[in-house]
């Protein structure tokens, strides 16, 4: 599959089996993120593998968005390590951490895994209980998964597109 096709097919995912995943493929998906570009390559970002039982039992006390899934990463970025522009002091921190959870997503997918960006999660929380996670800034929960049949598929919403003259301006 070429990335565009991967980038079309690729949804939101809100119910999954209970089909573990294999550590082989999450092996795989950190790869993949680490190798995603950052300002300056200072890489200001750590992943957090929610691997115990008890880490799983604190991600659904911190969202309602577990959608069944039993396995988690959160990405977050340390500001204090990000690249900033001399032009008007602007951190690129959180933008170098979306990076990576964008080539998070897309290889979940291309591994026929399934997620959704989740950025519905009580943070605060997270950081209180695992102080490792507490100087960043943390901006996205993957649930990943096999995607169950019934519930897992795209909403209806997932098909509405803007058009490319309300998305782009050309100067």
């Amino acid at each position: 599959m070429d990335f565009k096709e991967l980038a079309e097919k690729r949804y939101s995912c809100r119910k999954f089996t209970d089909r573990k995943v294999e550590r082989e493929l999450l092996n795989k998906i950190v790869d993949t993120a680490i190798s995603a570009p950052t300002a300056v390559n200072n890489q200001p970002y750590k992943i957090f593998l929610m691997d115990s039982e008890e880490a799983k039992q604190n991600i659904r006390k911190a969202t309602s968005c577990s959608f069944g899934a039993d396995t988690f990463l959160i990405v977050g970025g340390k500001k204090e390590d990000g690249w900033v522009r001399s032009f008007d002091k602007r951190n690129f921190a959180d933008v170098d951490a979306s990076i990576v959870a964008t080539h998070v997503m897309m290889e979940i997918y291309d591994l026929g895994l399934a997620t959704t960006w989740v950025g519905y999660f009580d943070a605060p929380m997270l950081k209180e209980i695992y102080p490792d996670m507490r100087d960043y800034d943390l901006i996205a929960l993957f649930p990943i998964g096999y995607s169950a049949e019934k519930g897992g598929q795209p909403s209806p919403k997932h098909y509405e597109r803007k058009s490319r003259e309300e998305m782009m301006t050309v100067l």
